[in-house]
């Protein structure tokens, strides 16, 4: 018999104003490639900033290191130049038994540049795989009246 699927765990209710966080950035030399505009992997690395300014907000640095990356998916809209500043939004989505699901969006000058989602797992320290979100994180994430920047 196969374990469940943790990411088909039932959700944890996010509220209506789920725990947001917006990052501004600016596109710098070695975040473009040959082109002139931004590399793919830019826009991964400003949603990774992102998280961590929302982890910290919500209290939960202590997360760093414990969150493996399951799944990716980006759509690429537009392109951003050298010297552009961006915003890169990244919002809870869902929070399962042992996954959490962001949805993201950079936006540039010329509006919504990529947009996409991010899973990621709880692992504790020394687990082989995936370990239920403790409490801490659920009770944070879940609590209403958070304010996102």
């Amino acid at each position: 018999m196969n374990a469940p699927d943790p990411l088909s765990a039932p959700p944890t209710d996010i509220p209506r104003s789920a725990p947001e966080v917006t990052v501004r950035h600016r596109v710098e030399w070695h975040d473009t490639d040959a082109s002139g505009h931004q590399h793919h992997s830019a826009i991964l690395r400003w949603v990774e900033s992102a998280e961590a300014e929302l982890l910290r907000r919500y209290g939960l640095e202590w997360l760093f290191g414990r969150t493996p990356r399951v799944r990716h998916e980006v759509s690429y809209r537009a392109r951003l130049w050298f010297g552009e500043t961006v915003s890169t939004r990244l919002r809870v989505e869902r929070l399962g038994r042992t996954s959490l699901g962001y949805t993201f969006d950079v936006h540039g000058k010329e509006g919504t540049a990529a947009e996409g989602k991010l899973i990621v797992a709880h692992a504790a320290p020394e687990s082989p795989t995936a370990t239920p979100w403790p409490q801490a994180v659920r009770d944070a994430l879940a609590a209403d009246g958070k304010e996102s920047a």
